[in-house]
């Protein structure tokens, strides 16, 4: 993974001095929607827009993979998940001022339950972190952008992303123990972070951009 992050670490920090050189960058401050209403947590993200590039920070908290959000496997070894962080960054290229394309590196903290027992240090198993890379697309929507008043900045943004997973902090991305509930020795597969344990999810941010260009 680190050798995967050095070359893009590189290329963020040259752009991203680059991009300093414009004197009101246009910075948005989102907030994704999925979060507290699919998996009852948070999530934010900073963009630091340029003429042709975006750089972005985003930050998941307390995400929770409980019931219809989990595989079939962790159902029956009566699993529950907690993201604790989910972090990472972006660099993106603006194809049109609204549409970009970004390559994203992120890492997912997982806390692995008993479901009978989510989010109590009784019933914690395993603690353990997945590395994604991948892609996301972005449609930035500002409705109100021919205003000239604080309406003008409000932003949404439609987002889909595919972030497989790269790596994680377990050996063969795979834990065996034995199952407390089910009497037996099992093992888990390391999580993916989107729809149905897939790479694959979708969301809606919703937030605001300050010294929005014309």
């Amino acid at each position: 993974m680190k050798k995967l992050l050095l070359p893009f670490l590189a290329l963020f920090c040259t752009l991203f001095a680059h991009a300093q050189e414009s004197k009101k960058p246009e910075v948005s401050i989102v907030f994704g929607l999925n979060q507290p209403l699919v998996t009852k947590g948070f999530n934010f993200e900073v963009d630091y827009w340029t003429k042709k590039f975006v750089f972005d920070y985003s930050h998941g908290f307390g995400l929770e993979f409980t019931d219809n959000l989990i595989t079939k496997e962790a159902k029956e070894q009566h699993l529950a998940f907690n993201i604790t962080n989910s972090v990472g960054f972006g660099l993106g290229y603006r194809f049109t001022q609204k549409f970009n394309v970004r390559v994203e590196p992120k890492m997912h903290v997982w806390e692995m339950y008993y479901d009978d027992a989510f989010k109590s240090s009784d019933g914690r198993i395993k603690k353990y972190t997945t590395y994604t890379l991948g892609l996301g697309a972005y449609y930035r929507w500002t409705p109100f952008e021919k205003k000239q008043n604080a309406l003008r900045g409000l932003t949404v943004v439609p987002n889909v992303r595919w972030w497989p997973n790269v790596g994680s902090s377990l050996k063969d991305n795979k834990y065996t123990y034995f199952n407390e509930r089910t009497q037996r020795t099992e093992t888990h597969n390391a999580n993916n972070i989107g729809v149905s344990n897939s790479p694959f999810f979708i969301n809606v941010s919703v937030g605001y951009t300050f010294n929005l260009k014309k």
